[in-house]
C-alpha cells in the first residue's frame, strides 16, 4: 500500500535554518511529507543554497520588484499553487502577508515565532524579554491567521533567561528549540492530527489551550 506523503512548500527570507530542520526531518522520514519547493523573497537568502543542496526546487520572488503588497502576494500565491502543496510553512519569511493571501491558505499555513505568544508579537522579541526582566522566553508554532502573530498556538518551547544574557545569546538558545518543535508540528499537520476550526487549534479533535499542546 502506497502512503501519500503530503507536499510541503517552505517560504524563507534568510539563512533558512528552520527550513533545513524540516528538510532533514523529511529526509529521515520523521515528517511524513516531502518538501517540493522553497520560495524566498530575498535573492541573496542562504535558504536557496540549502534547497539546492537537497535537490529541492527553489525560486526567488523579489518583493522589491513589485509595486505593492497585493501584486507581490498574487505572484507568490501563483508560485505556491503551481507546487500543489498540502502544507505551507513560513520559516523566517519576513513579509507581512495580506489578509486575502492568508485566508486562501487558512488551516494549512504554519509559522514559528520567537516568543511565548501571545507575549511579544512582532520584532525584537529577545530584547523585549530581557528588557522586561522575564525569567523565561521561548518560541511558538502557530496557525497563521490574518492577525499578525495572532493565530492559535499549537506548540511552544521554553528556555530560561539568564541575568547576563544578550539578545544574541538568548536568540541562539531559542533557535535550538525552534529546530526541535517545528518539524514536530509540521508532521502533525501532514498526519492531519492538528486542524484549525473556528480560529481555534485542535489536536486529535480536542481544542488546545492558549499555550498550545505543551505548557511545560
Amino acid at each position: 500500500m502506497t502512503i501519500h506523503k503530503k507536499r510541503i512548500v517552505i517560504l524563507a527570507s534568510g539563512s533558512g535554518s528552520n527550513a533545513q530542520a524540516i528538510i532533514d526531518a523529511c529526509a529521515k522520514d520523521t515528517i511524513k511529507g516531502t518538501v517540493v519547493k522553497l520560495i524566498t523573497n530575498v535573492p541573496s537568502a542562504y535558504a536557496l543554497e540549502r534547497a539546492s543542496n537537497a535537490n529541492i526546487e527553489a525560486t526567488c520572488i523579489d518583493h522589491k520588484t513589485f509595486a505593492d503588497r497585493d501584486t507581490f502576494d498574487a505572484a507568490l500565491s501563483a508560485e505556491i499553487d503551481h507546487a500543489e502543496p498540502d502544507v505551507v510553512v513560513l520559516a523566517g519569511f519576513m513579509r507581512i502577508l495580506s489578509e486575502g493571501f492568508v485566508k486562501k491558505y487558512l488551516g494549512k499555513l504554519l509559522n514559528i515565532h520567537p516568543s511565548l505568544l501571545p507575549k511579544y508579537p512582532g520584532l525584537h522579541t529577545h530584547k523585549r524579554a530581557i528588557d522586561n526582566n522575564d525569567e523565561e522566553h521561548g518560541t511558538s508554532v502557530h496557525f497563521v491567521t490574518p492577525e499578525l502573530d495572532g493565530g492559535p498556538v499549537i506548540l511552544q518551547a521554553k528556555v530560561p533567561v539568564f541575568e547576563d544574557d544578550t539578545a544574541e545569546e538568548l536568540a541562539s538558545r531559542v533557535l535550538v528549540q525552534e529546530h526541535k518543535i517545528y518539524p514536530i508540528v509540521v508532521n502533525w499537520l501532514c498526519n492531519e492530527r492538528i486542524a484549525l476550526k473556528n480560529m481555534k487549534a485542535y489536536f486529535d479533535e480536542m481544542e488546545l489551550p492558549e499555550c498550545g499542546y505543551a505548557s511545560d
